[in-house]
């Protein structure tokens, strides 16, 4: 699989943006697959590749977005966690869900041993949610993925 590196260290939001965005689409990119990217895409971005760009985080959003999800969860006391994929808009872990895989907080959990069984699951969801992307049989409602026989 080719791949390619585009440095960020200095170089401003947009302008790194713009190079990414270039660059995918010299390579006819069709989906946008984040994982670990830890960076907020600009709205020119997003709209470069709109319902084209898929995010993993780490808790059944809309609760506990942004870092240290599994943290948030474990210090709240929730009894139930897990992971979420979802369409990227131009809002921090907002856009239409795709997948979800709940994972039940164990009483002998901590916030490493629940961050590892989530971690399992986010493998399965994602490979779910590209499968349901790729194959394009859904609609976008607002917020809402609606799934197509």
């Amino acid at each position: 699989m080719p791949t390619l590196v585009i440095p960020s260290k200095g170089v401003p939001r947009e302008e790194y943006d713009g190079r990414v965005v270039a660059e995918l689409r010299a390579r006819d990119v069709e989906l946008v697959c984040l994982a670990g990217f830890m960076r907020l895409l600009t709205a020119e971005f997003c709209r470069a590749f709109p319902s084209r760009i898929i995010n993993i985080h780490p808790s059944l959003l809309p609760a506990f977005p942004g870092l240290e999800a599994q943290q948030q969860a474990f210090a709240y006391g929730v009894k139930v966690s897990g992971c979420t994929v979802h369409f990227v808009d131009e809002e921090l872990d907002h856009g239409a869900i795709i997948v979800q895989k709940a994972v039940t907080v164990l009483d002998t959990d901590d916030e490493h041993t629940l961050a590892a069984r989530i971690l399992e699951q986010e493998h399965i969801a994602y490979s779910e949610a590209i499968n349901i992307v790729l194959a394009g049989k859904f609609e976008i409602a607002g917020r809402r993925l609606k799934l197509s026989l």
